[in-house]
């Protein structure tokens, strides 16, 4: 399997290298994107995802403890709400860990041309820093929805609800980071969002300076 999966990588550099020799943006982000992510999820998310879970369940069991309505043990990536009726553990897997949504926003981060590689590197910090808070906050509403209304309502609060309270977070992330950061940064012709002021700046001076040199020209004619 890891011979597979090294020469199914090297593949991937050449075709990479391919797209970008060529010039084909499109593909490079494309398969840049995807293939990053299908090496990550083979190499580094088996190595990350038990630590991960355990953060996520002792920075959840934090709001929790802080709330009185559930315990943590994230030794073992277990909450525990108890309840007068029936006591409700939760078990934080790949899934909770938000190491999926991570990675998918990484590899698509660092094809994404619009930023430099210091860019990227903090963006991909504050990304990373970002998705786990939301996971934390997902998991705090979704035990905090089982400690009122017990058991009968787990599926809703984890199925519909939490993942309702993740996907607004990872909407708002993603607009800010590739949406509107495209459209800040993009050019049309002599126009830039992001630098219209300066463009305006620049421009102003040239056309003076042309005008200058027309003048210069027309009055040295015999």
């Amino acid at each position: 399997m890891r011979v597979i999966a090294l020469i199914c990588f090297l593949v991937w550099l050449y075709v990479l290298w391919t797209c970008h020799r060529g010039r084909l943006k499109f593909f490079e982000f494309i398969i840049g994107s995807v293939g990053l992510f299908v090496f990550m999820m083979i190499w580094i998310q088996p190595i990350i995802t038990v630590p991960l879970t355990k953060l996520v369940a002792m920075v959840a069991g934090e709001l929790g403890e802080l709330t009185g309505m559930y315990d943590s043990y994230y030794q073992y990536s277990m909450l525990f709400i108890p309840k007068s009726t029936a006591a409700v553990s939760l078990y934080v897997d790949l899934e909770c860990s938000g190491v999926i949504e991570t990675m998918a926003f990484l590899s698509l981060l660092w094809f994404f041309k619009v930023y430099n590689v210091y860019e990227k590197v903090v963006v991909s910090i504050l990304g990373i820093l970002g998705i786990f808070a939301a996971n934390v906050i997902r998991i705090f509403c979704i035990c905090t929805m089982i400690y009122i209304w017990g058991n009968d309502i787990f599926y809703f609060a984890h199925s519909i609800f939490g993942r309702m309270v993740f996907y607004v977070f990872s909407i708002a992330l993603y607009f800010y980071v590739f949406t509107k950061a495209h459209i800040v940064r993009q050019r049309v012709g002599n126009f830039s969002y992001g630098d219209q002021n300066q463009e305006e700046d620049k421009v102003q001076p040239e056309k003076e300076q042309n005008k200058h040199n027309q003048q210069n020209k027309q009055g040295g004619r015999p």
